[in-house]
């Protein structure tokens, strides 16, 4: 039973700031009811009713900190078994119940101290995925089988190689956790764990953790949308009340680490081609008082041109082309990152010196009252937008539940992020920083140890061999058996949808300037923060072979300063209104992407107009990137995932066409590019090709001051895009490899040139490529590489449309010892495709992709895409009514045409990126010929 109506409250974020001159945004309500039942389960409601859609969220105090020795990465590895089954679900029931009903797909986290679960379904739902969070946490522990566990097992281990082993530099946190916590401490290991532990993981340790930690008395249940509270209580009650307490857990106080002096750790990456140092102060924990000030100095001290650590070592000493800093706080502890990626051959002690050269200069200047106002403005616009969805409401309210024992915490928190003042972050510095020991951990390339800081010792870093055959079988398709989990009801009916719920799309303006701009809008006032970009046609497709890059150069130097402003003085105009403006290439665009207060969006537009008329051109700033982009296509060339890609594309379009190239350029291109150049270049950036989309809290009439004076400051030019030679598919298939020796998994790219968004077959391709690869964990492809052989952690596959023939991609990172076994069954998924589909397969396609609509314009980002769409390929406004059509009248006999013509695995490129010691000779037994090795 309820216990009671432990709080209500509408929070006032009344933004409180020291200087009187910081004008902060209107009152924002941020409504709760919180509620706890008598198993201790502690319930949280936020009402929103802007979309009908509802976040259901499940937060368990349990991270990786909660651990036992020997059993690293456990409370991960739970929280991937957690989606697997239940006794009501059924085997892959959750999954096959996100798809049926329209979710985003369920999906989870797990950091030091807390895992959470959670997805947005539409509101007719809601009783469905109640139903389906209490069968997780009440009615799950009896379906984990040991053939289940060593699945899961190999999924995980495949995502630390994902994400740690195969990257460069990816073991940086293991080293730093490592040197700076004892062993007795819980932060010493990571939340993904080692190997060794996650194969040594059994059933028993599942069920002790399950027992101990997943007991209502240690979760909180967030649901945060358009619902009726009423009712939504009734369920939580219906479904949850039964559910027994477990033994009460004891807190953990704060254990900050101690460090007595300063230890030095090298590393020699298999990956990395650039020269790294990482250096890691002991703070404190979340929500310390001390926390905040410590997140000011961070962005003070690295970020942007008046930093002075960037201003040493990017400016002055041309050591590197990014300095980052930052302050994470968990429930023990803290720790002050900073990390500098050196340029080719820099000698990281000379990076030393020059942080050291940095810091000395802010103990000298300290910090300008107009600095801090700059912060503060950054800190309130990052809030807004961490609140602008309802499940990101959600997260919020959990986190200060769970932390801070107070779901209203949030204004607490905010009014500390704002009252910072320049005499606490020169404490925190002297406190924290200033002659203080710290872990410095030096990541090398293979063969330049000699780049290492001086007197550093080895890091003891595990390094996985690759071995055929190591890994143990299994067949998770076996059902297990139990004796039920009683209940006082039926549980294993899933409950009803309720109402359907009214899905329109929102209202869409549309002008056109006298200058050709186009602008698109759609007013939305959920918070008071405005979100907008301008795409300019062209991006890569207007270079020449010769000029390769040049499209990245001229996008990067349009915000290195005005000419009214230096680089400097443009970047503190941006932040000092609490706007971001970021400027980038793309294959067929230029973007320039931004943010800004309601309140600042004329100011911020104005700042916008300023850049793409008066560019600044300065040859200073012209050197530094080009320095910057040389650094990132060494750091492309380390990384197997971009390998990937870049390889792919350059087969996709063949090696005349323009796009592929890598849109960065090469080394030797970026190095013969000139200002002159960029000018030419900059020559086809016109209004008459651009499209400017705006959404947030503004309307049309507002929008129209704002871009009142573009119609006359930017002037149109006669530009004619190009039209590119269309691709075809190959023929025959043709299958290549791209040596990464000693690489921990192979990456897979799949397909062959495809189709444009305006072909009358793309939407229906789209939907035919649902259940092959567009469903998260409820597609074929996951189904069968992941939940079935635990071959990977992610297989996606899509339709990339655009103006032209975009590809149909097939993608994923696979162990490598099964890469053979890996393509094999992706080729035999796309054969027997068109064959194998089914009617519930179609009638989960369209009972997804139509329920789902509720939360096609949920987000900002979603809006802007609506707009895009419109926009680019001239589609009506009510263009998701046209494709619910198409869903709709979709039959079986049309998916598999549309799979006969768009799926045939002997007309596509097959690319693998991997060890080709150990895999290439395998490959040939594909059937697709001897493989082409690449380099």
């Amino acid at each position: 039973m309820l216990s009671k109506i432990t709080s209500f409250l509408t929070i006032l974020i009344l933004f409180a700031c020291q200087q009187e001159s910081y004008e902060t945004q209107p009152q924002l309500d941020v409504n709760y009811e919180k509620f706890v039942l008598e198993n201790g389960l502690n319930v949280i409601f936020h009402i929103d009713k802007s979309d009908p859609v509802v976040a259901v969220s499940i937060t368990a105090h349990v991270g990786s900190a909660r651990e036992k020795e020997g059993r690293t990465g456990f409370a991960h590895l739970f929280e991937h078994l957690l989606f697997l089954e239940s006794e009501n679900l059924g085997k892959g029931g959750l999954d096959q119940m996100s798809a049926r009903i329209g979710g985003s797909g369920a999906n989870g986290s797990t950091n030091r101290d807390r895992t959470n679960y959670y997805q947005t379904v539409p509101k007719n739902a809601l009783e469905k995925m109640i139903w389906a969070e209490a069968d997780k946490l009440g009615w799950f522990i009896n379906t984990v089988t040991d053939p289940v566990l060593a699945k899961e097992k190999q999924v995980v281990k495949n995502e630390k190689r994902q994400r740690v082993d195969n990257q460069p530099y990816g073991h940086v946190y293991y080293v730093a956790n490592k040197n700076l916590y004892p062993s007795s401490h819980p932060y010493n290991w990571q939340v993904i764990g080692s190997l060794e532990d996650l194969q040594n993981a059994t059933l028993n340790d599942v069920k002790e953790f399950y027992n101990k930690w997943y007991t209502p008395n240690n979760v909180t249940l967030v649901i945060s949308g358009d619902f009726d509270t009423n009712q939504a209580k009734a369920w939580v009650k219906k479904y949850f009340d039964e559910i027994p307490a477990g033994a009460a857990i004891d807190p953990i106080t704060p254990m900050p680490a101690q460090l007595d002096s300063t230890v030095k750790v090298y590393h020699e990456d298999n990956f990395a081609n650039l020269p790294d140092l990482t250096m890691i102060w002991p703070t404190v924990e979340v929500y310390h008082p001390d926390s905040y000030p410590l997140a000011y100095l961070a962005q003070y001290l690295s970020q942007g041109k008046s930093a002075p650590l960037y201003q040493v070592l990017v400016e002055d000493k041309n050591l590197t082309s990014d300095v980052r800093m930052y302050d994470y706080n968990a429930e023990l502890a803290g720790e002050m990152y900073l990390n500098v990626r050196a340029f080719d051959q820099v000698d990281l002690d000379s990076i030393l010196n020059a942080i050291k050269t940095g810091l000395a200069r802010f103990e000298s200047d300290g910090i300008s009252d107009q600095d801090l106002l700059r912060i503060k403005a950054q800190q309130e616009a990052e809030f807004y937008r961490g609140i602008s969805s309802v499940v990101a409401k959600s997260f919020n309210l959990a986190q200060y539940n769970i932390f801070a024992n107070d779901p209203g915490f949030i204004t607490k928190d905010l009014e500390q992020v704002l009252q910072v003042s320049k005499a606490d972050i020169m404490r925190v510095y002297e406190k924290y920083i200033k002659g203080k020991p710290f872990v410095a951990a030096s990541f090398v390339p293979k063969g330049q140890l000699s780049l290492a800081l001086e007197n550093s010792k080895q890091a003891e870093v595990v390094e996985e061999t690759i071995t055929q055959g190591a890994e143990e079988e299994f067949d998770a398709s076996i059902v297990a058996e139990y004796e039920k989990t009683p209940s006082s009801f039926d549980r294993s009916q899933e409950p009803p949808y309720g109402a359907d719920p009214s899905v329109s799309p929102p209202q869409v303006w549309e002008v056109q300037l006298t200058n050709g701009l186009s602008i698109y809008g759609i007013e939305n006032n959920e918070v008071p923060i405005v979100d907008f970009n301008l795409v300019i046609a062209g991006g890569q497709t207007l270079e020449s072979t010769d000029k390769l890059g040049v499209s990245n150069l001229v996008a990067g130097m349009m915000t290195k300063g005005t000419q009214y402003k230096t680089p400097q003085q443009l970047e503190q105009a941006i932040e000092q209104i609490g706007a971001t403006i970021d400027i980038y290439a793309e294959k067929e665009n230029i973007r320039i992407s931004g943010t800004a207060l309601a309140k600042n969006f004329s100011q911020t537009i104005a700042l916008v107009e300023e850049i793409l008329v008066s560019p600044r051109w300065d040859e200073k700033e012209l050197a530094l990137f080009k320095n910057e982009v040389s650094s990132w296509i060494q750091q492309d060339a380390a990384s197997p995932g971009r390998v990937a890609q870049n390889t792919f594309d350059s087969l996709l379009y063949g090696a005349e066409h323009i796009l592929s190239n890598n849109l960065l350029g090469t080394i030797e291109s970026i190095d013969k590019l000139t200002m002159s150049d960029l000018k030419s270049y900059y020559q086809k950036v016109s209004p008459s090709i651009t499209r400017m989309h705006i959404v947030g809290a503004i309307n049309q009439t507002a929008v129209m001051k704002a871009t009142e004076s573009l119609t006359n400051t930017w002037a149109s030019k006669q530009v004619t895009l190009p039209n590119l030679p269309g691709q075809k598919r190959p023929e025959d298939a043709q299958l290549y490899f791209y040596d990464f020796p000693n690489a921990k998994q192979s990456h897979l790219r799949i397909g062959y040139p495809a189709i444009s968004s305006v072909d009358s077959d793309y939407y229906p391709a789209t939907v035919m490529n649902y259940i092959l690869g567009g469903a998260g964990f409820a597609s074929r492809l996951t189904q069968e590489l992941r939940e079935a052989k635990g071959y990977t952690y992610r297989v996606w596959s899509y339709f990339a449309g655009g103006i032209d023939n975009g590809p149909f991609v097939i993608g994923s990172s696979v162990r490598t010892n099964v890469t053979l076994e890996s393509v094999q069954l992706i080729k035999q998924i796309l054969n027997e495709y068109g064959a194998t589909y089914s009617n519930n397969d179609l009638e989960t396609t369209q009972s997804s992709l139509i329920k789902g609509n509720a939360r096609a314009f949920e987000t900002a980002r979603a809006k802007l895409l609506m707009l895009e769409n419109i926009s680019t390929y001239n589609w009506p406004v009510n263009y998701i009514t046209d494709q619910e059509a198409v869903i709709r009248n979709m039959t079986i006999e049309q998916i598999q045409g549309l799979a006969n013509n768009y799926l045939n695995s002997d007309q596509m490129i097959w690319l693998v990126v991997g060890d080709a010691k150990t895999q290439l000779p395998r490959l040939s037994a594909l059937g697709f010929g001897e493989p082409i090795l690449i380099n």
